[in-house]
């Protein structure tokens, strides 16, 4: 892939000043009333490109154009607040496939996650024919350290070890991989919503995400690039079990400054 670049079409330029205001960099200035490059750095987060009314801003590098916004998208506020308070960590999975375009649209939510710095350093790892093989290599892993383990979680030392101690069975885990563990988090956050959207129940495994980055083994197998690291593990699958209500929360903890 070519090192991305800005460009503007100066004949294209109406000189509205748009891109110039959303310019993160503060790249572009208006000379003469069309816009300009003034600096060698950019972020390339495309800003620029995406609120030019004339399409006089282009961007090289990327495989993928870009689309139009075809009106206003909003999400419901209280459905949003419904799913996040009936959100459950799921450990009881049917062995129910996962549809491969239900998995599609999962990984473009993380690919399509905002990143600091516009870096785009989020990849994945699709647990599914390997999975089985790699979860042992992890449970070989916790039961060697269990002992130290348990004196930080009560789960680790009130649960055997079983040959599914990670991902109980599920049919599927992706492992998000990236340079800064933000990013990566953030993307499962995203990816979390569209898998509940389509049914799934989600875990998100610290578990499995210690352990692949405590060992050099586990990295090799999942195909972890240098100067990654594993940010989280989400373990995906239609849930067998049912929850009614929702749970206790503490009370909000807010200060008006």
């Amino acid at each position: 892939m070519e090192h991305p670049q800005v460009l503007i079409d100066r004949a294209g330029c109406i000189g509205c000043g748009l891109c110039s205001r959303a310019c993160v960099a503060h790249n572009i200035k208006m000379i003469d009333k069309k816009a300009n490059a003034v600096l060698s750095s950019c972020l390339l987060c495309g800003q620029c490109q995406a609120v030019c009314p004339q399409k006089a801003i282009s961007m090289t590098g990327y495989e993928d154009d870009p689309i139009e916004k075809k009106g206003e998208h909003r999400l419901d506020p209280d459905q949003v607040l419904e799913v996040i308070r009936f959100r459950r960590s799921v450990r009881r999975f049917q062995p129910t496939p996962i549809p491969q375009e239900v998995i599609g649209q999962i990984l473009e939510a993380g690919r399509l996650t905002h990143t600091a710095k516009n870096r785009q350093d989020v990849s994945f790892a699709v647990l599914d024919q390997e999975k089985d093989r790699i979860e042992k290599m992890a449970v070989k892993l916790f039961r060697a350290v269990r002992p130290v383990a348990a004196l930080f979680s009560p789960m680790a030392k009130n649960r055997e070890i079983d040959d599914h101690f990670f991902f109980f069975s599920a049919p599927l885990a992706l492992v998000i991989l990236a340079e800064d563990k933000t990013n990566g988090l953030l993307a499962a956050q995203n990816m979390e919503f569209v898998a509940e959207a389509h049914g799934l129940g989600v875990l998100y495994s610290g578990f499995f995400t210690a352990a692949a980055n405590a060992s050099p083994k586990i990295k090799k197998a999942i195909g972890v690039p240098k100067g990654k690291r594993v940010a989280m593990t989400l373990v995906l699958g239609y849930p067998d079990i049912r929850f009614l209500r929702s749970t206790p929360h503490k009370k909000l903890d807010v200060r008006s400054l």
